[in-house]
């Protein structure tokens, strides 16, 4: 007992326990933690399909195994849904150099999108396209969408979904018109100046209710005109003005008749 308790109070025990605890820690982490890096299950033909197109339409700016150029990032680790996101709604290949890339219509048909994004997921993991129950919007919950939202994105995109201007000539773009897996793939990826919002973050569940408030903007404001769906600076404007307006008709048809 006397030899077990002099080693428990050796110098280098705490040490020891200090390794034992973070091993532990990280073991914990890495089997419980919620991940996007997945591998896409894509056949072999597909694969050089898509490493023949890449060649012939990206390389030049990617480098001819994706590793980036100068000021050109490196694909490597991006993801099928980076690459599904950018190709589909024609941000890439870029049309012209600017602060940022431009939506256009998109130069490949879903195919060819499809055997690119197989080939970027080849050259390391990363995240997968969604499917479509993870962007079924009629799964998700607005409510609980509108908070996410409006915590996380409307100092950008605006409240309900509007876009917005950023520095350097860059913007948010309006969500109206986004397709709901676009949607959840700019939050996987983080195209542009916009952060990435990985599960860990805001959780696939989460997602799919943001896509379904976003999705329910769409429908029309019940209240009757939107005044352009700006917000209450747009709204409190309008009041200003009609309301003073009114106002000052008012004291001035007073004025008049008490005269």
């Amino acid at each position: 007992m006397k030899a077990l308790a002099a080693r428990r109070h050796h110098r280098m025990a705490p040490v020891v326990l200090l390794l034992l605890a973070l091993l532990t820690t990280g073991g914990i982490y890495a089997a419980l933690a919620p991940s996007t890096a997945k591998a896409e299950t894509v056949s072999t033909a597909d694969i050089e399909t898509g490493k023949k197109l890449f060649q012939a339409n990206c390389a030049t700016c990617h480098g001819p195994n994706a590793e980036g150029t100068d000021g050109v990032p490196s694909l490597v680790g991006v993801g099928a849904a980076s690459v599904d996101f950018q190709v589909s709604t024609g941000r890439m290949p870029m049309q012209t150099n600017g602060p940022q890339a431009l939506a256009k219509p998109p130069q490949f048909n879903e195919e060819q999108t499809a055997a690119l994004a197989g080939y970027v997921a080849s050259l390391g993991a990363g995240p997968a396209i969604p499917t479509d129950e993870q962007v079924d919007a009629s799964l998700g919950d607005p409510s609980n969408g509108m908070a996410l939202f409006r915590t996380n994105c409307a100092m950008c995109h605006n409240a309900v979904g509007a876009g917005g201007a950023l520095s350097e000539g860059k913007f948010a773009p309006a969500l109206w018109e986004t397709s709901e897996r676009n949607i959840y793939q700019a939050m996987q990826t983080g195209p542009q100046s916009m952060p990435v919002f990985n599960d860990a973050n805001i959780t696939p569940d989460e997602k799919r209710d943001i896509v379904s408030f976003l999705v329910e903007q769409r429908e029309g404001s019940a209240g009757g005109n939107a005044l352009g769906a700006l917000g209450p600076v747009s709204e409190g404007l309008w009041a200003f003005v009609i309301g003073l307006g009114l106002l000052i008709g008012a004291a001035v048809w007073i004025g008049a008749k008490s005269s």
